[in-house]
Parts: structure tokens; sequence; C-alpha cells
């Protein structure tokens, strides 16, 4: 069975909804209008709806936001409420301690909490209705290249309509060309694209290696009155408890509209611990005295995952290559001491904008042309704000007490610390061996007997409230190089932490009762597309790739 190819031109076209492919979008048709330049302009994103694959924290600087649109608040921006008090508190398993100074960076008051998929949502109607083509439902499965071989001049969407064997079905559509001068990649953290594209371009040559979060969520509907009812303060950071001093991450809560809160628990993939389960840590973080009066009466209404660059400013990658511009978190544009990249991900979309604009005056679009992206963040507050934060995941990385020493240095100097451009292992290099004595089997004793179905929910539940959807047959987008290398060392050496550090409950370790054999199990319809599995996979044996456009979670409220 063969299909015809299609490819469709456009002058620009932009991978993935998120916010920093929005405000590009947005502002590069404010400036072509200026400019009086008709450009033609596409947008494509894997979730089904925009904002249904968008999940953030979120407390959002609106200094990009305002910059783009100075009457975003008239205009319908979707502001959940506005940071009228900040907490920050040390947590132990069953005492908490208030710091009397919240740090600088952590400092959120006039800000504004918002719902990332409502964000997006609602900027992506705003670009279209000055006239960019949006087209959700098509991932992005492949760079196209010219004769050159390193020119970039589109993306080749996915096929639709194949059977779990790679093999067309009667419903089968080829994916499609989508050529343009410039294409502008923007797929978050752990970008596919963006992965092979630096195979064969080299993007990160040179770079520190990126390194990741992976941040739990959850939002709850409260009662009417709850404890952020008459409270001073609706933005709160925890540290401690249940991570400890030696793992990096901490806990928020935010207060949102309509007796909501967004809750979570973010944990640094630089863990040591084979036997950690971040959604078991998740849930201790939700017991804890503290959090548990904050969240009294309350029913899990949504829940998800998603991995986020921490790595900063010497992680960031070549932005602009031949026909090609890279942001948002994709570039490493976060703000990783103050947890936000919002703010950081629309500015970066709308420099490479401004960039686009020359480029189209001077009628160029190779990397000579395109070179101006990386002049502009040169130049702009966004490198200035990832430039003082520029060692801070490395110093994190660090145990007790060389992590205080090394944080403590930066505040002085600026973010250099004792050495500028410090060093850091990939996330998938730091895990510990089983130790002996110690039963792979078990892992950490966990909670499930105490889950409840409203206010705790077990991990199958939570993929459930994501609305996570994937049709089954279809061949599995979580591609394992070597299933063989799973049980044979994977399992001996580690104890299959694939199995703990899914969110999803995605990778089981089976064994088959009859011939006493182990084999790794995997169901990705459970698959949240966090990319943790790609990310901290001691062997580095698991690739994340899209799965058919339009599966995935459902996110509404996250």
């Amino acid at each position: 069975m063969t299909s015809a190819r299609e490819h469709i031109e456009f002058d620009v076209l932009f991978v993935g909804a998120g916010p920093a492919n929005l405000a590009g979008a947005i502002h590069l048709m404010q400036l072509a209008q200026k400019k009086g330049l008709d450009l033609d302009v596409a947008l494509i994103e894997k979730g089904a709806d925009i904002g249904s694959h968008a999940l953030s924290g979120a407390v959002m600087n609106p200094i990009a936001l305002k910059e783009l649109m100075p009457d975003y608040l008239s205009a319908g921006c979707p502001v959940e409420a506005t940071v009228r008090g900040d907490a920050f508190y040390i947590l132990t398993q069953r005492s908490q301690h208030r710091l009397p100074i919240v740090p600088r960076v952590m400092k959120n008051e006039g800000f504004h909490v918002i719902s990332l998929s409502k964000l997006v949502h609602w900027l992506a109607g705003i670009a279209e209705e000055m006239g960019v083509n949006i087209f959700p439902g098509f991932s992005g499965a492949e760079v196209l290249y010219a004769e050159d071989a390193t020119t970039v001049t589109g993306v080749r969407t996915g096929d639709k309509g194949r059977d779990k064997d790679g093999q067309p079905k009667s419903n089968f559509e080829p994916g499609i060309d989508i050529l343009a001068k410039v294409t502008v990649l923007g797929e978050g953290a752990k970008g596919s694209l963006v992965r092979e594209m630096n195979k064969r371009l080299g993007l990160f040559d040179g770079r520190l290696p990126q390194t990741f979060e992976t941040g739990i969520k959850e939002v709850i509907q409260l009662p009417k009155d709850n404890f952020f009812s008459n409270s001073p303060f609706n933005d709160v950071h925890t540290l401690g408890y249940p991570l400890g001093v030696s793992t990096h991450g901490g806990g928020f809560i935010y207060q949102m509209a309509e007796n909501r809160i967004s809750l979570g628990l973010v944990v640094s993939l630089g863990y040591t611990d084979p036997m950690m389960d971040l959604y078991e840590q998740f849930i201790r973080f939700k017991r804890h005295p503290l959090v548990m009066e904050m969240i009294e009466g309350g029913q899990v209404i949504e829940q998800g995952a998603r991995t986020l660059e921490n790595g900063g400013y010497y992680t960031i990658p070549k932005l602009a290559v031949d026909g090609a511009l890279v942001v948002g978190s994709a570039a490493s544009m976060q703000n990783g001491p103050a947890l936000k990249g919002i703010h950081t991900a629309m500015k970066s979309g709308m420099l490479a904008a401004e960039t686009m604009i020359q480029a189209f005056s001077l009628g160029r679009f190779t990397r000579d042309a395109l070179d101006l992206y990386e002049t502009l963040f040169e130049n702009s507050w966004i490198k200035q704000e990832i430039y003082a934060g520029r060692n801070f995941a490395q110093a994190v990385s660090k145990k007790m007490p060389a992590k205080a020493i090394h944080l403590a240095l930066q505040v002085l100097t600026g973010g250099r610390g004792l050495i500028d451009k410090m060093s850091i292992k990939e996330d998938s290099k730091t895990l510990s061996p089983l130790r002996a004595g110690m039963d792979s089997d078990s892992g950490r004793p966990d909670e499930r007997q105490n889950y409840d179905g409203k206010l705790f929910v077990d991990k199958l539940t939570g993929v459930y409230l994501s609305k996570t959807q994937h049709r089954e047959d279809q061949p599995c987008h979580l591609v394992v190089h070597d299933p063989d290398l799973c049980v044979d060392r994977c399992y001996s050496t580690y104890g299959a932490p694939c199995t703990r550090f899914c969110p999803g409950g995605v990778y089981e370790m089976d064994l088959d009762e009859k011939t006493r054999k182990r084999r790794l199990k995997v169901n990705f319809s459970n698959c949240l597309h966090c990319k943790t599995c790609e990310i901290k996979d001691p062997y580095e044996n698991i690739t994340w790739t899209c799965p058919e456009g339009g599966d995935g979670p459902g996110y509404t409220v996250m």
C-alpha cells in the first residue's frame, strides 16, 4: 500500500505550541504588519488540542507578556490569581520551619498564578486571529534538510494509521512534508527533533550536558472554606522532606481560581538512589502535616508530569543553524534558581521573531543572518537572568556541605562561585549501583494501601486523571533498543529503575511463572510524555519518540 506524501510550503514553521513559539508567532505577525510584510506562517502541535500537552507550576513573571501585549489583562489573559504573599518552608518528616526571609529569586509577589494549558490556548487564539495557521494533532517526526545535508528546510509530520508492527492500515495517512524558509523548534525539554539535529549539526558541542528535573503536579479542588481563604500568602515553596538535603528538589502549592490549588513536587534527575520512586516521594510530600492542612477536604481533579531543563547558561545550544532556530526549554531557556521558565521561553520566541524579520528583509536565511538571534539574546534581560544562575544546577548536584558552600559563594559572587563553568554529570550517569543486601524487588516502602481515590490516587488513577489516551494498535513510541540489557544488566545492577522513575507506571518487570525469566513490559499507553525515561535511564537504552499525532495527555487546567 503506498500513498503520495504531500508537501506544503510556508515562510515560517513553528514546531510546538508552547509559550515560546506562540509568543514568537504573535510577535512575528506584529512586526510583519509594521513592516508591511505578508508572511505565511504555520504552527504544528503534537497534542490533540492546543494546551492539552502543556503543564507547568505555574507562577509567571509577566515581564515578557507585558512586552508582547501591554493590555494582556484587559485582553482576557486567563490569570488564576495574583501572588499576594510568599511563604518558604523547610520541612522535616513531622514538622516545618518557615523562613523569616524568602530567598530573593523566589519572591513572587505581584506575579501571576496561571494554568499553562489555559494560557497557551488563549495565546493560540490570538495568533490565529493574526493569521497564523495552527495545526493541532500533528507531531514533528523528522527534520528535513536541503541537498547540502545541513540546511534545515522544514519538518515531516508523523504517519497516522499504522498498526503495532508498523504496517499501514486501511485508514493510513502518510506524514506531510511542511517546508519553510525558517523552522523554529520549540518542542520543550529534551525535544526529539533537537536531539536528532544535534547528532548531525553538533548543537551542543562544547556545552555542558543539559540536566533536568521531573515535576509531578496535581490540581486539587478544595472546599469553599479552605486554608487559603484568609491566608496572607498564596504562594508556597518547600525544601527538605521527603527528599532530604542530598537530593535537590522541592514542593510548591499555589492558589488558583474557583477554590483550586496547584500542587507539585519537583525532583532533580541527578539523584543517586536507584530505588527512589518519584511518585511515592510526591505522595509523601502531600502527606506532610503542613501540606495536609492546606489540602484538607480536597479532591484531585487533574494530574500530570513533565521534565524541565535546569542546566543553565552553559548548557544553551547553538541557537541558530542554516534555516532553523531553537527556542524555549529546548534551548535551556530556564531560570533554574527561580523555578521559572515561561517568561524566559516567551522572550526567546520574541527574539527569534525579531531575528526572522531581519532575515526576511535581507532575503537570507543562512546562519550568518539568523545569528542575530544569539546577539539579541546576549544583550537582553533574559541572558542576564539565566547567567546569574549559571552554576546553580552544578552546585545543587553536590552533597552537603559542599552544596551549601558553593551556593553561598554564588550568592556572594553574582553566580560565579568558587569555579565558573562548574562541571556536572549527565543525569543518566548519577545512579549508584544497588548496595549489598538491597532487594531489587522491594524498593522503598510505599503507601498504596492508603490511597483513597480522592485526595490520594495511585499512578494509574493519575494517568486516568491526566486524560492520557494512545491508540494501542500503533507502534510503541518508547523504543527500548536492547530488551535483554534491561534484564541481564540493568535489573541486577540498578533494580530496573525505570519501574520507579516513570510517574505513569509505563514500565514493569514481569516474571514468567513457568520459565522464571524476567522481561521488561512497556505499557506505552500510560505515557505522560514527560521523557524522564530517556533522560534518567542509566544505559541510555530508551528513546522517546512522538506517538501518533493527537495522542497523549489531555490537560485542561494544568
